[in-house]
C-alpha cells in the first residue's frame, strides 16, 4: 500500500478521530484523578497507575480502530465489511461530536484553572501596611497536623510530627520553608482557605495532614497542595509502629522535596534521615519547652517561661542523655535568663556553657550547635565577632532558620549598625512572616531611632496579626506618649484592656506604672504597684527592683518617709548583687540612682561613672545608651545639673529611649525643669508641626 493510500485509509477508518478523542478523554480522567483522589485519601500510586494504564491503552485503541469497523450488525473486522455495509462516515460524525463535547469540557477546565491562579486583590484593613511578599515556586508551609487520637493529650505528639517534617524540609537550601511560629497560628478549625494562607505566608505550596496514635501504632496522613490553585499534588498515608515515626517524617520530607523538584545535597539528606531522639516522651517535653521559648514577646512573664523551659528540657535530657536538640535549647534558655538579668550570675552562665559544649560534642558539625554557640557568645559575652563566625557556619546548615538572620540583626543593633539590623530582621520576617516577636523587635529599633511614625506602622502590622495581644496594644498606644507627650491613648487603652480582661493587669503592669508616673496620678500608681511583678521593671536588661519602684512612687506622692525606706531596701538588694558581681554594669547603674535618691552623692557618682566604663556604647549601643542616660538622672538627683545636662545631651545624639514625651513628663527629670539647657534639649526632640 502506498503511503498516500495508507494515510487515506487511516482517515477513512476514523483512526485520527479516535486518537484525538482518546487523548482528550484521557486528559480529563487524569485531571479528575489528581483532584479527587487525595480528598478521599486514595494513595498517590493509584493516580500513577491510571496514567500508566491510559498510556498503554492509547496504541490499543488505535489498533482496534484500524482492525474493526462499526456496521448495522455490530463490530466486524474491516476486511470482512462489504462496501455498502460501512458506516464509517456516520461513526466519524459521532466521534467528531463526542470529541467536541469532551473538548468543550476540557476548555472549561483549563479556563477555570487559569482564572484560579490570578493574584488575589489586596486585603483591606491594617494588613495592607505589611510588605509585599514575593512567592517563589519552591516554597512551602507545613500547617499544623490534626490530632485524630482519642486521647487529646496527644496534641503535642501531632505537633511533634509536623514540627519534625518542617525542620527536615527547612534544612534543604533549595526550598523556602516558613518557620513554625508563623504556621502554628493556623491551628484552629476556622483557619482561612489555603489560597489565603499561601498569600499571607508568601508560599506556593502547603502541606497538611493528620496524626492518629493508638497504643504502639501511629497513622500519619499528609497531602501536598498548590496553594494558588488548590490542586492536590501528592498524598499518602503511613500506618506503622510508633518507633518508626521519625522514619515516616523523613520519608514525607523527601517525598515533598521530590515533588517540588528540590535538590538535596548529601549532607542535607544525612540531616533529614537522622532522628532527634528515640524517646517520644522526651521529645514531647522538648516541644513544650520550645513553645515557651518561642512565644515570649514584650511580656514581663518571660522569667517564668524561661525557667519552666529549663525544667522541661532537664527532664527530657534525663530521659535521653544524648538528646542533642534539647541541649541546644537548654543552652538558649539559660543564656537568656543570664542576658536579661533575671539571674546574671556566673553560675547561670556556666550552666549555659555546659549545655552548649555538650551539644557541640554530640554533633560538632550541626547547624543547631553552631547557632546555640552564636547565641551563647552574643548573650553571654557580647563577643560579636565570634558569634558572627558561628552564625556563618549555622547559616550553611540551616538556610531556612529565621533565628540566624534575627540574631545577626540584634548583633548589628548592639554594634550601632541600625540599617543593617533592620535589613536582617526583615529577612527573618520573610521566613517567619507572622512572628509577633520579630515585628516587636523591628518596632523597638524604630522607637530607639525616634522614627515614631514607622514604629507605629510596624506595630499596626503586629496588631493585624494579633489584635488582642496586650503587650502590642499598650506599646502601640505608648507611641503617642513618647512622640507627642500625650498619655491619653495609653490611658484609654489600659482601661479598655482592664474592662475586657482584668487578669491582664499583671501583663501590662510595667507600662501602666510608667504611665502613672508620667501622669503623677497617686491612685493609678497604687493600682499599678499592686500588680507589679516581684522582680520589678526590666528595661533592656536593666532591672529596677520593686522596692525601687515603690520608692519612686512615694517620691511622686510626696511621702518622703516611705520613699527613704523603700530606697534603702532597694539599696540592700542591689549592693548584694554588686558585691557578688562587681562588674555587672546594669546593677551598678541602678545602685547609683538609688544612692542618689538616698543622698549618697559621692557613692552615686562613682558607681554611675563605673557603669559607663564597664558597658560603653562602643561595646553595646543599646544598653550603653541606658548607662549614659541613667547616669544623667543620677547627676540630676545629686544636684549636679551641669553634668546631668551634658550626659543628657550625649544620650539624645544617639539612638535610645530618651524621647520628647519622657523628658516632658517623667519625674526622673524633675530637678532639671526650668534649666535653659534642659529645655533646649527637650525642644530639640519635639515633633515637627504638621505641614
Amino acid at each position: 500500500m502506498k503511503p498516500s493510500q495508507f494515510l487515506a485509509e487511516l482517515k477513512r477508518r476514523n483512526v485520527y478521530k479516535v486518537a484525538v478523542a482518546y487523548a482528550v478523554f484521557a486528559w480529563l480522567i487524569i485531571q479528575f484523578a489528581t483532584q479527587v483522589f487525595p480528598f478521599f485519601e486514595i494513595p498517590n500510586w493509584a493516580v500513577r497507575l491510571i496514567i500508566l494504564l491510559l498510556l498503554l491503552g492509547s496504541p490499543v485503541a488505535l489498533v482496534l480502530a484500524w482492525i474493526y469497523e462499526i456496521t448495522p450488525e455490530g463490530l466486524k473486522r474491516t476486511e470482512d465489511v462489504v462496501v455498502g455495509e460501512s458506516i464509517t462516515h456516520r461513526t466519524g460524525r459521532k466521534l467528531t461530536a463526542f470529541t467536541a463535547a469532551i473538548g468543550t469540557i476540557a476548555l472549561a477546565v483549563i479556563l477555570f484553572e487559569f482564572l484560579r491562579v490570578k493574584p488575589a486583590p489586596p486585603t483591606s484593613g491594617p494588613e495592607k501596611a505589611g510588605p509585599r511578599i514575593t512567592v517563589v515556586e519552591k516554597s512551602i508551609a507545613v500547617l499544623p497536623f490534626e490530632n485524630l487520637s482519642d486521647d487529646k493529650q496527644n496534641a503535642y505528639f501531632a505537633d511533634g510530627v509536623q514540627d519534625t517534617i518542617l525542620t527536615y524540609l527547612a534544612k534543604i537550601s533549595d526550598l523556602k520553608v516558613i518557620s513554625r511560629i508563623s504556621v502554628m497560628q493556623y491551628r484552629s478549625e476556622a483557619r482561612p482557605n489555603l489560597r489565603e494562607i499561601g498569600l499571607a505566608l508568601g508560599v506556593a505550596h502547603v502541606l497538611e495532614g493528620s496524626v492518629q496514635r493508638v497504643g504502639d501504632r501511629v497513622r500519619v496522613t499528609a497531602q501536598l497542595i498548590d496553594a494558588r490553585t488548590d490542586a492536590h499534588l501528592w498524598a499518602d498515608s503511613y500506618d506503622r509502629r510508633i518507633a518508626d515515626v521519625f522514619a515516616i517524617q523523613s520519608e514525607i520530607a523527601q517525598k515533598i522535596a521530590q515533588q517540588l523538584e528540590a535538590r538535596i545535597s548529601p549532607s542535607e539528606k544525612d540531616a533529614i534521615e537522622r532522628s532527634p531522639t528515640n524517646d517520644m516522651a522526651a521529645y514531647d517535653l522538648y516541644l513544650r519547652a520550645k513553645v515557651l521559648l518561642n512565644s515570649t514577646t514584650f511580656s514581663n512573664q518571660a522569667k517564668e517561661s524561661y525557667l519552666e523551659a529549663v525544667r522541661l528540657l532537664g527532664k527530657a535530657i534525663r530521659r535521653d542523655s544524648s538528646f542533642f536538640l534539647a541541649y541546644c535549647e537548654l543552652a538558649n534558655a539559660h543564656v537568656r535568663i543570664y542576658f536579661f538579668g533575671y539571674d546574671h550570675t556566673p553560675g547561670r552562665l556556666a550552666l549555659a556553657e555546659a549545655a552548649v559544649n555538650t551539644a557541640l560534642r554530640l554533633r560538632p558539625n550541626s547547624g543547631e550547635a553552631h547557632l546555640a554557640m552564636a547565641q551563647h557568645l552574643y548573650r553571654g559575652y557580647r563577643d560579636y565577632a565570634r558569634a558572627r563566625d558561628e552564625l556563618a557556619l549555622a547559616k550553611n546548615a540551616l538556610p531556612n532558620d529565621p533565628t540566624v538572620f534575627e540574631l545577626t540583626g540584634y548583633i548589628d543593633r548592639r554594634q550601632g549598625n541600625w540599617e543593617g539590623s533592620a535589613r536582617n530582621l526583615e529577612r527573618a520576617l520573610e521566613l517567619d512572616p507572622r512572628n509577633l516577636f520579630i515585628l516587636q523587635q523591628i518596632s523597638i529599633s524604630y522607637q530607639k531611632l525616634r522614627r515614631f511614625a514607622e514604629q507605629a506602622a510596624v506595630l499596626d502590622r503586629a496588631l493585624a496579626l494579633a489584635p488582642k495581644d496586650v503587650d502590642t496594644r499598650t506599646t502601640r498606644a505608648e507611641v503617642e506618649l513618647d512622640w507627642h507627650a500625650d498619655p491619653g491613648p495609653l490611658t484609654s487603652t489600659i482601661e479598655a484592656i482592664l474592662t475586657e480582661n482584668p487578669e491582664s493587669a499583671e501583663t501590662m503592669a510595667e507600662t501602666w506604672f510608667v504611665l502613672a508616673l508620667c501622669k503623677r496620678d497617686a491612685q493609678e500608681l497604687n493600682r499599678a504597684l499592686a500588680v507589679l511583678h516581684a522582680e520589678g521593671i526590666s528595661i533592656d536588661g536593666v532591672i529596677f527592683p520593686r522596692s525601687f519602684c515603690e520608692g519612686l512612687a512615694a517620691r511622686v506622692r510626696g511621702d518622703t518617709a516611705v520613699a527613704a525606706a523603700s530606697f534603702a531596701e532597694a539599696r540592700a538588694q542591689l549592693e548584694k548583687i554588686v558585691r557578688e558581681q562587681p562588674n555587672y554594669a546594669q546593677a551598678l547603674c541602678v545602685l547609683a540612682m538609688t544612692d542618689a535618691a538616698l543622698g549618697h552623692k559621692e557613692e552615686a557618682l562613682r558607681e554611675g561613672r563605673r557603669a559607663i566604663e564597664l558597658l560603653p556604647v562602643s561595646q553595646d549601643s543599646v544598653t550603653g545608651e541606658h548607662m549614659i542616660a541613667l547616669f544623667g538622672v543620677t547627676c540630676a538627683w545629686t544636684g549636679e545639673i551641669d553634668l546631668a545636662c551634658n550626659q543628657l545631651a550625649i544620650a539624645t545624639q544617639m539612638p535610645g529611649d530618651v524621647s520628647y514625651g519622657q523628658l516632658k513628663l517623667h519625674p526622673f527629670w524633675d530637678p532639671l525643669r526650668g534649666d535653659a539647657r534642659f529645655e533646649k534639649i527637650v525642644a530639640s526632640l519635639a515633633p515637627s508641626a504638621p505641614k
